[in-house]
C-alpha cells in the first residue's frame, strides 16, 4: 500500500472565505500515484473547516448568510471563549457545523466525486497562514 501527505497553505484576505480545492486535491492524487484508495482532506485548524458542495456563488453567499446566523460575530462579548481576549469564538462554531475533513474514493486515479461535487476549503477566522492537510493511501 502506499501513502502521500501534501499540505496546502492559505492566507485569506477577508475574515471567512471559501476556497476551491478541487483541483489542488486531483493533482495531489495524481502525484501520489495512488490508483485505488482515499484521499482524507482536513482542515488543520480549529476555525477553518474542509467541505464538499456545488461549486456555485449563490450557494456559497446563502452558506455566509445561515452561519451568520447560527453563529454571528458579533457582539463578541456574547461567548466566554472571548473573555481570553479572543474575538474568533463564532469561527470555532462555524467550523463544527461545516466539518473538519472529508474523504473522497479514489478510482482509477480519479476523484471519485459525484455530479456537481467540488471539495472546499472553508476560512472562518483568517487574514493569516494556515493549512489543511491531504493524506492519500491506496495502491
Amino acid at each position: 500500500m502506499k501513502s502521500f501527505r501534501k499540505e496546502l497553505w492559505f492566507e485569506t484576505k477577508t475574515r471567512r472565505e471559501f476556497v476551491h480545492i478541487t483541483d489542488q486535491v486531483q493533482r495531489a492524487v495524481h502525484d501520489s500515484g495512488v490508483r485505488e484508495g482515499l484521499c482524507l482532506v482536513n482542515a488543520m485548524h480549529i476555525t477553518a473547516s474542509v467541505f464538499i458542495n456545488d461549486n456555485e456563488r449563490g450557494l456559497h453567499g446563502d452558506y455566509e448568510h445561515w452561519l451568520e446566523k447560527l453563529a454571528p460575530h458579533a457582539p463578541t462579548e456574547q461567548y466566554r471563549h472571548n473573555d481570553s481576549g479572543e474575538d474568533n469564538a463564532d469561527a470555532h462554531m462555524k467550523r463544527q457545523i461545516m466539518g473538519r475533513e472529508v474523504v473522497v474514493a479514489i478510482t482509477e486515479g480519479e476523484l471519485d466525486l459525484g455530479p456537481w461535487e467540488s471539495i472546499f476549503y472553508g476560512e472562518f477566522d483568517g487574514r493569516r497562514r494556515k493549512r489543511a492537510l491531504i493524506k492519500i493511501i491506496g495502491e
